[in-house]
């Protein structure tokens, strides 16, 4: 990366971060301060915790396509402001209806798909790769601190305060923005990051991506309910105050992510992704059945905290990953925008579902919806194809005409190890799925010759 590209990726994960930061920072102790909010139950509990993932789900591919014609700072800055004006609504709402309103409209500050389109529009093809999984880590890294540093700053300005927080971070985040992002030289569709509507039809007929989708879907679902329920049990069983959850989640996420790293190395570099796949599944179906009846025991809680935390950190880092493998070549940023819509969506119903289960049976009611969505789950994810060992190259070719890129797509197609090829004339750029253990860059460049550079 050169200068430009190292300022522009680590100011957006930044932008990143301070959006995230607030949003998770609510989950470890938003269940206990909003049961002493006018008007409520159960339900509008839960309603409220995951009622942001409904609008941000929604509007996450719309704010993208938006982007493209009026420009991705101004779509940004109006994401953030949505974000910050309903920080504001829930930081001063005295009723659970108020802040299912503030959580609603912070939902609607959909910029997560604008900020990974600016970072393409700021990066060579060669290095953007690098530039995803920073952000990737960025967000792995915030979610982690926001979950040990919730119950922490609860305890001193109150969930209230966090909400004003937020606020703050979402302005903070406009600063980054327009203070610290390079200048773009023109908006540029990239069809590596960005949804293109041609392509939902195609990605939606795509039984494997499908089952991605439903993944990310139930594994957001499942972490939304759960924390309708994991702060009553650690209370309960590890008779801790607000201030002092943090003695438990601290070495939760520590441990779970140790044990992570190993799962997602045997995965990648062993083919051994199916097998991991379906293991972080199981994994996730025993601990929540063992939450169901942890309650008075300080080690089961632990063991099966610490379980279910690996199971869903081996999954954020793998299933990204696998939708990159699996979708069409020219198609990866539609696949994307289509998942990342699902895991918010997934937000929303866990928050729901959780919350009418909680009404129903209690934490313990919580944990078995969990533990039955999970097995749903298995179920539709048993019969998944192993995926390929493949990597995505892309070629910068400049003008090209139609019929040029036709051409070129169908001798791309029929070289060694190459498993797709698509020419998107309109963007002078060759989009390649390859075999790494087959392809050889030389017989690429006898092709191209001097007429591209391979990303």
């Amino acid at each position: 990366m050169n200068q430009s590209e190292r300022r522009a990726t680590a100011s957006l994960a930044a932008v990143f971060a301070m959006r995230l930061l607030g949003l998770f920072m609510i989950y470890p102790v938003f269940a206990a301060y909003a049961h002493g909010l006018k008007g409520a139950t159960a339900e509008t509990i839960g309603l409220a915790l995951g009622a942001y993932g409904l609008t941000q789900g929604l509007l996450q591919i719309p704010f993208g396509l938006l982007s493209d014609r009026v420009g991705r700072k101004v779509m940004i800055l109006i994401g953030l402001l949505f974000f910050a004006a309903g920080s504001v609504i829930a930081a001063r709402a005295g009723s659970v209806e108020g802040v299912l309103i503030g959580r609603i409209v912070q939902g609607a500050g959909a910029v997560g798909s604008v900020i990974l389109a600016l970072i393409a529009d700021l990066t060579r093809e060669e290095v953007r790769t690098r530039a995803m999984a920073m952000v990737g880590a960025t967000i792995g890294l915030s979610f982690a601190l926001a979950i040990v540093v919730g119950p922490l700053l609860a305890a001193s300005i109150g969930v209230p305060g966090i909400f004003w927080l937020t606020g703050v971070f979402a302005l903070c985040g406009i600063a980054i923005t327009f203070g610290a992002v390079p200048a773009q030289a023109r908006v540029r569709r990239h069809r590596d990051a960005e949804a293109v509507p041609a392509m939902f039809a195609r990605v939606l007929r795509n039984g494997e991506l499908l089952r991605l989708d439903f993944a990310i879907f139930v594994l957001h679902a499942i972490l939304t309910a759960s924390f309708l329920a994991v702060p009553l049990l650690l209370a309960r069983t590890f008779r801790l105050g607000e201030a002092g959850a943090w003695m438990i989640y601290l070495p939760v996420l520590a441990i779970s992510v140790a044990l992570m790293v190993p799962a997602v190395i045997v995965a990648e570099t062993r083919g051994r992704m199916k097998e991991v796949f379906i293991g972080a599944i199981l994994v996730v179906v025993a601990s929540m059945a063992a939450l169901a009846w942890a309650e008075g025991s300080a080690v089961a809680a632990f063991v099966a905290l610490v379980a279910f935390f690996a199971a869903f950190n081996t999954m954020e880092a793998m299933l990204p990953s696998l939708v990159t493998k699996i979708a069409p070549v020219d198609a990866k940023g539609t696949a994307t925008g289509i998942y990342s819509s699902s895991q918010f969506l997934g937000i929303f119903v866990g928050g729901t579902v959780g919350g009418l289960a909680f009404a129903a049976g209690g934490a313990r009611g919580v944990f078995l919806l969990a533990a039955v969505l999970a097995l749903i789950w298995l179920a539709v994810a048993v019969s998944m194809r192993r995926p390929v060992r493949s990597s995505n190259r892309m070629v910068h070719l400049g003008a090209i005409d139609a019929r040029e890129a036709a051409a070129l797509a169908a001798r791309l197609a029929g070289l060694p190890g190459v498993l797709e090829a698509s020419v998107a004339a309109e963007e002078g750029t060759a989009y390649l799925k390859v075999d790494r253990e087959r392809f050889e860059a030389a017989s690429l460049d006898e092709i191209i010759g001097a007429q591209g550079k391979v990303a």
